[in-house]
């Protein structure tokens, strides 16, 4: 009778060290999504700043302006998924890398004190917005492979929990540059 108890006892231990631990985890990885939250609303803020400094230089790049405006506005609404939020925020990066190479085209702009100093702070934010991507990135992998190691997959579908996404670049995005001298 006491082996059960004893038993009973350790049993009882480990579904609540199993819950604790899948509820930690995912706790983290909503800590890390909110990080990367601040930041993309850091950025977000920066925008009308950049778009209001470049638009006195830029006559023929409108077209990027309004959609890197479109953009903000659609990330600035609070329904979107973790995963729309990631994507639309996939395609900001690909505006703001069209606008920098858009910028080239217009020496004065790049001297400006205020697209200098608005450029700087966007570097800035955009770096600690890929550190908050790594953070949740690993976050998400210790999530995910709770849910699938034994035992607590056992408690990740009684609690119900799915495996979450990662943040993961376009590929096009990932690729070198060309820098030519030329």
């Amino acid at each position: 009778m006491t082996y059960a108890i004893i038993l009973f006892i350790v049993f009882l231990f480990l579904i609540i060290f199993l819950f604790n631990n899948l509820i930690a985890k995912k706790n983290k990885v909503h800590e890390a999504f909110s990080s990367i939250d601040v930041m993309l609303k850091k950025r977000t803020d920066l925008i009308p700043q950049l778009v209001k400094t470049v638009k006195g230089y830029m006559v023929h790049e409108r077209e990027t302006l309004t959609e890197i405006t479109k953009l903000r506005e659609k990330i600035l609404t609070h329904t979107l998924t973790d995963e729309e939020r990631l994507n639309l925020e996939g395609q900001m990066n690909q505006m703001l890398g069209k606008l920098q190479i858009a910028v080239e085209a217009y020496p004065d702009l790049k001297s400006s004190e205020n697209f200098l100093l608005l450029q700087s702070s966007l570097n800035e934010v955009e770096e600690q917005l890929s550190a908050a991507r790594r953070t949740y990135n690993a976050a998400v992998n210790a999530f995910n492979n709770a849910l699938e190691m034994f035992p607590s997959n056992f408690m990740g579908k009684i609690m119900g929990y799915s495996p979450k996404t990662f943040f993961i670049i376009d590929p096009l995005e990932a690729e070198l540059p060309t820098i030519s001298f030329d």
